[in-house]
């Protein structure tokens, strides 16, 4: 198991048998939405990594089950890879009926001996009893599956399938659709009444779970949670793991409107206050405002785009606008990521250059302290290079090259406009090559400026608010240029898998040349402690100016 693991056998029997159960986990509560605490157990750090590992390799084992029995699965969507509470809840999408019911104690009800059985006796795994011994001491805890250990969601869906298959039989033959969260069971039907053998209406007039289902969670070792079972029609909202299931998936119309309202104050005063509700002993409610930070409402950004897109067209055509909930996205990345940036932003033509631009920086550091910071052997950037995604591709059209950049000098104006906060501002700077493509470019950068020549010989070109275009240096001789020009010829002459560098701009022919990518990744990358980067001096010396020129703006 140590070696399978890649831990040396004495270390990982320490950790397993000998480390003091007292340190193996860290026990602490956090308040329920629905009113209690959860407890969570932190496992120790070593502990955790070999936790970690096991979760991967047991991920791994369920893909190779499935590809096995050529099995798509579509019952258990939680802590599953390709799964998520989106593919859980689209399950339910447009149903007469949604209900659910809840688990109790879930990974409590998962023991140690359910765990040490299940690897022993299911045929899939077949485990010797030592071995699933081993594993069962590993992921468990005072004989449970502990809330916090990255192997308690992988077991449990593990010793879970067997419930998973008889509720998926029992919804069969009752005509209704079944799928389960962690503890979350969800039925949902099309049917004119909803199956008694699966939920009812009580005397008090109160839906409760079926005898049927009740007897099959009851043979399976686990208890149902009256308090949380529920009936959703199809006249009121229905939500299947916290997204909104009636037509389509999508989120709560009021969690959009509150993520609009903190993207409004942020662009305004730039901050944003989020409600913290926690809960006291005696089971009172108090909601404080606490300031929210970037990276949170990136965060909740990002998830309502992922709804949102979720089993839908992959790409928009180019004429078709972005919905209200793409347009607010795209207005905080272009406010985070140009109108308030934590420092100067270098936007280059392609994720290469963002390779050399980096290694040039490490290797001169010393030389550009307004461009990064050495501290012995580290060194830490003072820009940011800005990253191409495939959302500020679909969102913010932005994904490189010279048309890209058109665009966005073009429209930057109209883009700043929503922006009024009083924040600390840094420039954006677009390096250019220095060569034929870059002359839609400066007949941009000509009717921004109102300059008469735009040709790039100079230095840099201030254009509107913060924005600025920095090309490559022309040659002595007043020759175009491209960023490899300033690297060493010795690195562009290197050769891999016996090719050669191609830097053209037609078709690379793979059986003689390697691109870019490779260039960047296997040549200047790999082996940038030693390279010499001088040459790429006179680029980082513009990018400086334009720092400076910035700072000394009014």
């Amino acid at each position: 198991m140590a070696r399978l693991l890649g831990f040396q056998p004495k270390a990982f029997a320490y950790i397993i048998y000998q480390m003091p159960p007292t340190v193996k986990y860290t026990t602490f509560t956090i308040p329920k939405a629905s009113g209690g605490t959860r407890t969570i157990k932190a496992p120790e750090k070593r502990l955790k990594n070999v936790q970690a590992r096991i979760s991967e390799l047991l991920q791994d084992c369920i893909s190779d089950i499935n590809a096995q029995r050529n099995q798509k699965e579509k019952l258990s969507h939680g802590f599953r890879r390709g799964h998520s509470i989106m593919s859980n809840a689209y399950e339910h999408r447009g149903r007469h009926f949604v209900l659910n019911v809840d688990l109790e104690d879930f990974f409590g009800a998962i023991n140690f001996g359910r765990v040490r059985g299940f690897f022993m006796k299911n045929k899939s795994f077949a485990l010797s009893e030592r071995t699933a011994t081993i594993l069962a001491h590993i992921v468990c805890d005072r004989n449970s599956l502990p809330q916090g250990a990255p192997t308690s969601p992988v077991v449990s869906n593990l010793v879970t399938h067997i419930l998973d298959v008889r509720l998926a039989k029992l919804a069969r033959r009752c005509g209704v659709h079944y799928t389960r969260y962690a503890d979350d069971l969800t039925f949902s039907t099309n049917r004119r009444t909803f199956p008694d053998e699966v939920a009812a209406i009580n005397a008090d007039g109160k839906w409760v779970a079926g005898a049927a289902l009740l007897k099959v969670i009851t043979q399976a070792g686990f208890t149902l949670n009256a308090a949380k079972t529920r009936m959703q029609l199809q006249q009121s909202r229905q939500d299947v793991t916290g997204l909104v299931v009636n037509e389509k998936v999508t989120v709560r119309s009021e969690y959009f409107r509150e993520t609009r309202a903190k993207c409004d104050r942020l662009f305004k005063t730039g901050k944003y206050v989020k409600k913290v509700a926690t809960r006291s002993s005696d089971g009172s409610v108090k909601v404080t405002e606490q300031e929210g930070t970037l990276d949170q409402l990136a965060g909740v950004l990002s998830f309502i785009d992922q709804v949102k897109k979720f089993k839908t067209a992959p790409n928009k055509k180019k004429d078709e606008r972005l919905s209200g909930a793409e347009w607010l996205y795209c207005q905080f990345l272009s406010y985070r990521h140009f109108y308030a940036p934590l420092m100067p932003v270098v936007v280059c033509e392609g994720k290469t250059d963002n390779i050399y631009i980096r290694c040039a920086l490490e290797a001169l550091a010393r030389s550009y302290p307004t461009l990064a910071k050495q501290e012995k052997t580290k060194v830490e950037l003072k820009i940011r290079l800005f990253r191409y995604t495939e959302i500020t591709r679909r969102l913010m059209g932005i994904a490189g090259g010279s048309g890209n950049f058109k665009r966005l000098i073009s429209k930057y104006s109209e883009i700043m406009k929503p922006f009024t906060a009083k924040v600390e501002r840094f420039p954006v700077i677009l390096l250019v090559d220095n060569d034929s493509g870059a002359k839609d470019i400066y007949s941009c950068v000509k009717e921004k400026t109102k300059k008469s020549t735009v040709d790039g010989t100079e230095s840099f070109y201030y254009l509107v608010d913060n924005l600025y275009v920095v090309p490559t240096p022309l040659t002595e001789s007043g020759g175009q240029t491209v960023i490899e020009d300033f690297l060493p010829s010795k690195s562009r002459e290197e050769k891999l898998g016996g090719k050669t560098l191609y830097l053209g701009n037609g078709n690379l022919d793979t059986k003689k040349h390697y691109g870019k990518s490779l260039f960047a990744e296997h040549v200047i990358w790999k082996k940038r402690k030693e390279i010499d980067f001088t040459k790429m001096k006179p680029i980082l010396d513009r990018i400086a100016l334009v720092v400076e020129d910035y700072a000394n703006k009014p």
